[in-house]
């Protein structure tokens, strides 16, 4: 029960920083995103709201494990973990809120990078840690492919 509490308030951490995002995009999601070109494959809006809960679970239980490694080398990666949240709701502020694709698409890759960088230094600490951000990584080469098209055809 002791290991379960970090675990619950990292995936607490990771909803609240998703309904911050929301809230920081609910206006240009009405009035400026659907003017937008997007590619044939942007999904429908459920879809999002569906793959970023999943996706935050899954954060806050790979965080919550890597906390409970209690390794020297755990504080880092919670560090690493904070950074990526940061990064993920900044996406939001820039692509929705001040509406620049541009420069969305460079926090997005940043983004990227700091995960990959978590998802390797967690794999050391805790296999499934690492294991349950690679549908985020994957999510991100997506979410980079429909950014870059707005951006290119926008």
């Amino acid at each position: 029960m002791k290991a379960f509490v970090p675990i619950l308030q990292f995936v607490l951490i990771s909803f609240i920083v998703g309904y911050v995002s929301m809230l920081l995009q609910r206006e240009s999601m009405m009035v400026w995103y659907p003017t937008l070109d997007k590619s044939a494959l942007t999904p429908p809006g459920i879809v999002f709201s569906i793959v970023w809960s999943v996706l935050y679970l899954l954060m806050g239980i790979s965080a919550g494990l890597v906390w409970n490694t209690r390794t020297v080398y755990s504080w880092t990666l919670i560090l690493v973990f904070i950074v990526q949240l940061a990064l993920n709701m900044l996406w939001s502020f820039c692509f929705f809120y001040m509406q620049s694709p541009v420069l969305g698409f460079v926090v997005l890759v940043v983004l990227f990078m700091v995960v990959v960088v978590y998802v390797a230094g967690s794999y050391t600490q805790h296999k499934w840690a690492a294991i349950m951000n690679i549908p985020y990584l994957l999510w991100l080469i997506f979410a980079g492919y429909l950014n870059l098209y707005v951006v290119i055809n926008n």
